[in-house]
């Protein structure tokens, strides 16, 4: 029997509760693959604030280190929201991010046939998509220096550095291009060349790299371009890979084509093993939702596709991970939606009876 250690950082707001359910899921795989996960909780965020006055401990983070994998649930909320703060839930994210040297975001982002007709997009738009968002997570303008704000005699002034170097560019471009190489053996590699120094670096490096790739092809488009793609002909896509500013806001755009962020798993993976396993942080996008906090309304599906990735990506459990989803996929197909993705015809459900309705379809 495999002993696994899993961190699990509940967080805040919906965080604990869709977390719980994801756990369910996992217990079921337990049982039938012979596993066993052993689990340490840690708190986080918002939460870690108020009791320990820093949103990441370092005692999280060295828990983390010693861990297989990082179950995440959500920071953040109206609590915490105050701009002039120094200390923010989503330092634990950055700071977790930083720590265990994570600099790939994995955003998978497909749409279930039997909820096409819940986007708010058109269903001849949406029909074939299915794509991966690769978002680089270490460097750009959320960490580079200086970055800073102060007064001067005509007012407030601020500034924040985009920065980014070879190296970084040229190992997130790799997660591109072998993921590529593994699905339609496309590459839409996304920057503000026209505008931006280090995206015409970005654009440079990836020419030079899919010289190694001749079986992907590659295309360049403008961020600004690729947000109007994603709505417009979102199925030409295959895999995306963009830096962080750019990759954070086209990811969150990209979850609305399945009609909810409730839907949508994420993965933050740093190097890999040969057998293409590692640590890695997997969270849901759709943040802490404190307007249905604690009114069994979350929708858990997306923890619980963030759990089979992974068992798939950290673990190195194929058929697990499979078996979870499709576990997901027969609760959609009988028609059971929380409120996020409830349609005319659908069966509602809260949190609570989701998860369950998932780990009782778990099977081998």
């Amino acid at each position: 029997m495999a002993s696994l250690r899993i961190l699990l950082t509940p967080g805040d707001g919906i965080g604990p509760e869709v977390m719980e359910e994801a756990l369910k899921s996992l217990a079921r795989i337990e049982a039938l693959y012979n596993h066993e996960f052993q689990y340490e909780t840690e708190i986080i965020g918002g939460a870690a604030i108020d009791k320990y006055g820093t949103a990441l401990r370092p005692e999280t983070l060295t828990a983390a280190k010693s861990s297989a994998a990082v179950l995440f649930g959500a920071v953040g909320g109206p609590k915490w929201d105050d701009p002039a703060a120094k200390v923010r839930p989503e330092q634990a994210i950055l700071g977790m991010r930083k720590g265990l040297g994570l600099f790939a975001n994995i955003r998978p982002v497909r749409i279930h046939p039997l909820m096409i007709d819940d986007s708010t997009l058109k269903p001849e738009v949406l029909e074939g998509t299915d794509m991966v968002v690769i978002r680089e997570l270490t460097g750009g303008i959320y960490f580079g220096k200086p970055q800073k704000r102060w007064t001067t005699s005509r007012g407030r002034r601020a500034v924040d550095t985009m920065r980014y170097s070879e190296t970084e560019v040229r190992r997130i471009l790799q997660v591109g291009f072998e993921m590529a190489r593994q699905r339609r053996k496309k590459l839409t590699s996304v920057d503000k060349a026209n505008i931006l120094d280090t995206s015409r670096m970005w654009r440079e490096i990836a020419t030079e790299m899919a010289a190694d790739y001749p079986d992907v092809e590659l295309e360049h488009i403008l961020v600004d371009a690729a947000a109007m793609h994603l709505i417009r002909r979102p199925s030409s896509f295959d895999v995306i890979v963009t830096e962080n500013l750019f990759g954070d806001i086209l990811t969150d755009e990209a979850a609305m084509l399945p009609g909810s962020m409730g839907m949508m798993p994420s993965a933050s993976l740093g190097k890999r093993r040969k057998d293409g396993t590692g640590i890695g942080l997997y969270e849901p996008i759709h943040g802490t939702a404190p307007d249905i906090t604690g009114q069994d309304k979350a929708n858990p599906l997306a923890m619980i596709l963030s759990a089979a990735m992974m068992l798939r990506l950290s673990l190195g459990m194929e058929s697990e991970a499979q078996s979870l989803e499709k576990a997901v996929d027969a609760v959609i197909a009988d028609g059971y939606r929380t409120p996020d993705i409830a349609g005319k015809d659908s069966t509602p459900v809260g949190t609570t009876k989701m998860g369950d309705l998932v780990a009782e379809r778990v099977a081998r």
